[in-house]
């Protein structure tokens, strides 16, 4: 039973820290729905650097600076040339999903190193993870940095007139939040399942996306967000520990991804719109050019 709940928030630390990604960015009005293709690129180029160089800490770098570099570009298009968001997180998640399985191909199998060590009996990264949610709420609520990153999500007009640089300061977000999901992929990779195969991630950026709704844009409701998704991933994949007989594994499978829907489905309907709404950052998928 204790394995069970190590499981279950090892992978609630790759939810929150994507997810943590993502919300940073949409603080400041930038949307990237390819989640999934950022965290696969950092998973891939993570684990074939460690694999190649034997060395975890490369890995690590190669998946947060990937990820970055993919922010980076996602800021290019959506904030510099005011492209569509969602086409811009759509393509990144193609070129993820056919990219890395080309890549990642010949690397297919365990990674073959020891395991990282743990801490207490759990994962080095579950502590990192805590630590960057409360780092994240902290700036996000108590400084000034976060008061310009709320202030461009919410207006960017009045905040580029009242001194702001947007574009700064959306870059800054959107390249922060893909080290984050490039990092969080990496953690899958490397500690999570250190065994490459074929879209391995499967689905979990689109989890991690809709936590971010789910957290209504709140680090500390994400954190628990994902906890909550974490054990219910991991009752998916062993239900026999905690509920054995009670339906197939593969019905359990579906859950996490049907509960996805549902909270989707009802974040969209007026009610909870008129009601919460303003949790929402008002620019939020809204292109800024500066006149």
């Amino acid at each position: 039973m204790w394995e069970f709940w190590v499981r279950s928030l090892d992978a609630s630390t790759i939810f929150l820290i994507a997810g943590l990604g993502e919300l940073f960015g949409q603080r400041s009005g930038i949307l990237n729905v390819g989640v999934e293709g950022v965290m696969l690129f950092g998973a891939t180029l993570g684990f074939i650097t460690a694999q190649m160089t034997g060395s975890y800490m490369l890995g690590f770098v190669v998946g947060i600076a990937i990820g970055g570099l993919l922010g980076f570009l996602h800021g290019v298009f959506s904030i510099s040339l005011g492209g569509d968001q969602v086409v811009s997180g759509m393509g990144i998640w193609i070129l993820g999903f056919g990219l890395t399985t080309y890549l990642g191909s010949p690397f297919t199998g365990p990674l073959g190193m020891e395991r990282i060590p743990t801490i207490f009996g759990l994962s080095p990264f579950f502590y990192v993870g805590i630590i960057l949610a409360a780092i994240i709420y902290f700036v996000l609520t108590r400084t000034s940095l976060g008061l310009r990153i709320r202030s461009v999500g919410e207006n960017p007009a009045v905040a580029e007139v009242s001194g702001i640089s947007v574009s700064k300061t959306r870059y800054l977000c959107v390249t922060v939040g893909g080290m984050l999901m490039g990092f969080a992929g990496a953690v899958y990779a490397l500690d999570y399942n250190p065994v490459w195969s074929y879209n391995f991630l499967l689905g979990w950026g689109f989890i991690a996306l809709a936590l971010v709704f789910f957290s209504m844009w709140n680090s500390l409701f994400l954190l628990a967000g994902s906890l909550l998704f974490g054990t219910m991933w991991q009752l998916s994949l062993s239900p026999e520990l905690v509920l054995p007989g009670v339906l197939s594994r593969y019905v359990w499978r579906m859950i996490p991804f049907g509960i996805t829907v549902i909270v989707l489905l009802f974040m969209s309907t007026k009610r909870f719109r008129t009601r919460w709404g303003a949790a929402r950052p008002e620019a939020l998928g809204q292109p800024y050019l500066k006149e």
